[in-house]
């Protein structure tokens, strides 16, 4: 099993997750919910750490952190390890009770902290029974889904504000802030000079994706899957690490993106066309092909997509990728096909 990349550096900021064995809750009751917040008050007098903000689900948490000493794994571990032991034998249990080690992202600046911290907020009503699960925000995404009922936005809202085992009260004025939380740096970007005007603010800014659909994921411009940031900041990470490619196989994926130009080169070379012969084929495997790599691979934007599909709406280059997706389910020889482009496309010198 490879081991997930971590990049420790002295003041950085992290969103850190970890979820239950095979999705199984890892908080039964409020005692629970309790008991592992009194660790995570912990952290910051044992470790150093500032806490920005959290939310407690059934099954997983999220955090964001800041680690002025570097000691992110350090952190992580003890606060999984020491829930891990307490919950154990309070439900006299054995075996592990999350699923592998505790995930975490490196973020680059407060334009991405910001929306982070309304991602990890708004986790409450990201869910079925409110219309905003996953399957649901893709339909949104290209248009495919109604607006929702003021009814079902007074609902989001009412959950999303009643949620306890969350930071979100305690920034927008909910409730009250624990001492081991630190509100200042994440309260202050949405604005506002005074406390009040800050958690006005901030308010506004969650809960309107509540009302008009959720915001799109920020993970969607993840770097190497643990950086979230420039490809100049990357970079400058990879630098300076240290590690095993072949346990680490993330240490290979902060290279720089592969290009528009290369991906499609690829994708000609592979169905012996031009792209000019076959952008405008609705349905092409190959059109949708490099549209499906220029998102992985390339990292470019829907709206970069659409630009080169010859300025089409950004939600058609979306249902392209997302039907390419599907359609590599369900087709082994095109999967094995698009496999091998991409390992090429990765072992392109740059």
């Amino acid at each position: 099993m490879a081991r997930p990349l971590r990049i420790e550096i002295p003041g950085g900021r992290y969103h850190l997750t970890a979820r239950g064995n095979e999705r199984a809750d890892i908080f039964r009751d409020d005692q629970d919910r309790h008991h592992f917040l009194e660790l995570l008050a912990q952290v910051p007098e044992r470790f150093g750490v500032i806490v920005h903000a959290f939310v407690l689900m059934p099954n997983h948490f999220h955090l964001l952190l800041e680690t002025p000493a570097a000691n992110l794994s350090r952190t992580g571990q003890w606060l999984n390890v020491s829930y891990s032991v307490w919950f154990n034998r309070r439900h006299q249990r054995s075996g592990h009770l999350f699923q592998g080690r505790f995930g975490a992202v490196i973020i680059e600046d407060d334009a991405g902290f910001q929306e982070v911290g309304r991602y990890v907020h708004l986790n409450p009503v990201r869910v079925k029974r409110l219309g905003l699960d996953s399957a649901r925000r893709a339909a949104a995404k290209v248009g495919l889904a109604a607006p929702p009922s003021p009814e079902v936005v007074a609902e989001r809202l009412a959950v999303l504000r009643a949620w306890k085992w969350s930071s979100y009260r305690a920034y927008a004025g909910y409730g009250a802030a624990p001492a081991w939380l630190t509100c200042e740096v994440l309260g202050r970007l949405c604005g506002g000079r005074s406390v009040k005007e800050r958690q006005a603010a901030l308010r506004e800014y969650t809960e309107v994706a509540v009302r008009e659909g959720l915001a799109e994921r920020p993970w969607e411009r993840l770097i190497g899957g643990v950086v979230l940031g420039t490809q100049a900041f990357a970079e400058r990470l990879q630098a300076n690490l240290r590690g095993n490619q072949r346990e680490q196989p993330a240490l290979h994926n902060l290279a720089r993106q592969v290009s528009w130009e290369q991906i499609v080169a690829a994708v000609e070379s592979a169905k012996g066309e031009s792209w000019e012969q076959f952008r405008d084929r609705h349905g092409d495997w190959g059109r949708d092909a490099a549209l499906w790599l220029g998102r992985r691979l390339g990292r470019l934007t829907l709206r970069d997509l659409a630009e080169r599909m010859g300025g089409v709406d950004y939600t058609a280059a979306g249902v392209a990728v997302n039907r390419f997706g599907r359609r590599l389910a369900q087709d082994p020889r095109l999967a094995k096909t698009i496999a091998r482009l991409a390992a090429q496309l990765s072992n392109v010198e740059m």
